[in-house]
């Protein structure tokens, strides 16, 4: 255990990460009650997803500090999860537009803008793309690949690591970490793409829904659980943040990144409950949109 080397102070903020990480995941089932009770039954599982990427990614974190040898299981299980979070987010803005046959004739003479992040927001001379089923098909399984080979991709990198050809330190280019992080990379990169594409399309007609900040939160998570992690992990490597025994300096970035991930998913779980925990105002059907809103400009 490593509380045995820590002194008073260390082993005080491990007690609080902790206590930081129960809370999260009391929250969370406090607030999957609510959403099971409360919200329609072809909603639930999904909000329940992506309600749970917080506390999941605080319980990883918190057995990766307090078992470091459990690093590399407990990230890649976090990545794995978010992957599916990832699926899921797309499916909930489908879902919070009526489903896909609803959004398929509120859309039906408009166009999908390509040209968003992460892939294409350079590229603004493509031209837009009708949204049709198969469109809609080729989105969700744009997501969907990711969902489904991450795990794939973390099983083979725990194998090679138990017969010694995975370092994870270890960026060579004839190393196997190299070639699986960037083929994970490009993965992620058209995952996003799709969510992106929708957002941008239903953000409008789901204000109502406060599709804006949770969009923002399934960002900042991307973020903080991709980004900053790669981050400290350079800075690691390069020994910018220093070793300092008995820990090396990769250790210690691992665990920077841990107790940083506890603080800011236990936030963003307690944010996350006061935005999806709320009444919304349904949207109007399409046909009234379409045909009655004429007449009520007509009536006083």
């Amino acid at each position: 255990s490593p509380s045995a080397g820590l002194d008073l102070p260390g082993r005080f903020l491990f007690t609080i990460l902790t206590l930081m990480t129960l809370i999260a995941n009391l929250v969370f089932i406090e607030e999957a009650v609510y959403i099971y009770r409360k919200i329609p039954s072809s909603k639930r599982s999904i909000i329940i997803w992506i309600n749970a990427a917080g506390p999941v990614i605080a319980t990883t974190s918190c057995i990766g500090m307090w078992i470091p040898r459990s690093t590399m299981f407990t990230d890649f299980t976090a990545a794995a999860f978010f992957a599916i979070v990832i699926h899921k987010f797309l499916l909930m803005m489908i879902k919070e537009c009526g489903g896909q046959k609803l959004l398929l004739r509120r859309f039906e003479n408009a166009r999908f803008k390509i040209s968003t992040g992460p892939c294409c927001c350079c590229c603004l001379c493509l031209p837009r793309v009708r949204i049709t089923r198969q469109t809609l098909f080729w989105l969700k399984l744009g997501t969907f690949q990711f969902a489904f080979l991450r795990p794939v991709f973390m099983f083979l990198s725990i194998v090679l690591w138990t017969n010694g050809n995975y370092t994870l330190y270890n960026l060579s280019p004839k190393g196997a970490a190299t070639w699986i992080s960037c083929f994970v990379g490009v993965l992620t990169l058209i995952a996003l793409w799709p969510v992106g594409i929708m957002f941008q399309q239903v953000r409008t007609l789901l204000l109502c829904k406060k599709i804006t900040p949770k969009f923002a939160l399934y960002q900042f998570i991307l973020i903080l659980n991709h980004l900053q992690a790669a981050i400290i992990n350079i800075l690691a490597m390069q020994r910018i943040i220093p070793c300092a025994p008995p820990l090396s300096s990769s250790a210690r970035g691992a665990y920077m990144t841990q107790q940083l991930l506890i603080m800011e998913m236990f936030l963003i779980t307690l944010i996350s409950r006061v935005v999806y925990r709320r009444k919304y105002d349904d949207l109007e059907p399409p046909e009234y949109t379409a045909e009655e809103a004429g007449d009520n400009k007509e009536t006083p």
